[in-house]
């Protein structure tokens, strides 16, 4: 039995790959501060990963997921508490490409400031550099959006509350603009790739191949409640996240490299199908966002 230690273990991605690695038959151990419940069949290591002070120190793992690294003193601190471990995987993010850069990016493509991400993106840079030179043979990989049970992020939840509510959906001009996504459940099997194969690469783009339209993916959002969405096009000059779960970006990776290891991605349909299930149950564990109070004031007609 491997064992494994994930950060977190609480809120979706590192939530969900706790549960993942248990139901595949790991020893999960679960770093957090014992703030939430946790999933069941880890064993709980109760701490901040600032503040660890040894409780690491005689433990070992044959792999460490690291969810929960969005700062450079996130890995500093962390990384000089470890014993002994086998792999080591920090999930990054897409948001380290600038929006200005070449697309499909590329894993060597510039890594700078993006106008969308923020800080986030470039604690991310902080957070890959703050790694590679203390762990040299990590693992990194960056998804593009990520779905599907325990998401908690308003994104998916919302057009499935539209859908589940009959209502029109107000999407962004024609609906053209494309993003990008990766289902929880194959970053977690990619993970388990990494582990058990020790791939030559070690930083990837991950995602699904194709890239999918708005339009087309609160289509199959609808869809996978077994709904059809009336569309209204919002051509004015709004912020469109006021109404909308994405930023007004579209970026595309280049995931040829993950393709060599790992290919057979859970298709939009069935992922989405995945995530419209676990909503229908757990619809409070998701952190709701005022779009529908802004359609109502600024763009239903009277």
């Amino acid at each position: 039995m491997k064992k494994i230690l994930v950060t977190g273990g609480t809120t979706f991605v590192s939530k969900y790959a706790a549960e993942y690695f248990v139901n595949m038959g790991y020893e999960v151990y679960v770093l957090n501060r014992n703030t939430k419940s946790q999933v069941r069949g880890v064993k709980l290591i109760e701490g901040d990963r600032h503040n660890l002070n040894g409780i690491l120190k005689n433990l070992s793992f044959d792999a460490v997921a690291d969810i929960t690294a969005y700062n450079e003193k996130d890995i500093i601190d962390f990384v000089k508490e470890l014993g002994s471990y086998g792999q080591y995987i920090m999930i990054s993010s897409s948001a380290v490409y600038p929006e200005y850069g070449v697309q499909p990016f590329l894993e060597e493509s510039e890594k700078a400031a993006n106008i969308f991400w923020g800080t986030y993106g470039t604690d991310k840079i902080a957070d890959e550099k703050a790694l590679i030179e203390r762990v040299k043979d990590a693992y990194i990989l960056r998804p593009p959006y990520l779905y599907g049970p325990m998401n908690n992020v308003y994104r998916e939840a919302f057009v499935f509350d539209c859908a589940l509510a009959d209502r029109k959906f107000y999407l962004p001009k024609d609906g053209d603009m494309k993003l990008q996504f990766f289902h929880v459940k194959d970053l977690c099997r990619l993970m388990e790739v990494i582990i058990k194969e020790k791939p030559e690469e070690h930083i990837l783009n991950v995602g699904n191949a194709e890239a999918v339209s708005i339009k087309e993916w609160v289509t199959k959002c609808y869809e996978s409640l077994g709904k059809k969405p009336t569309f209204v096009n919002v051509y004015e000059e709004i912020e469109q996240r006021n109404y909308f779960s994405f930023y007004n970006y579209e970026y595309y990776l280049d995931v040829s490299r993950q393709g060599k290891i790992f290919s057979e991605t859970t298709t939009l349909e069935d992922g989405l199908k995945d995530a419209a299930e676990w909503y229908l149950e757990h619809n409070t564990e998701v952190n709701k966002k005022p779009y529908f109070e802004f359609i109502d004031e600024n763009l239903v007609e009277s």
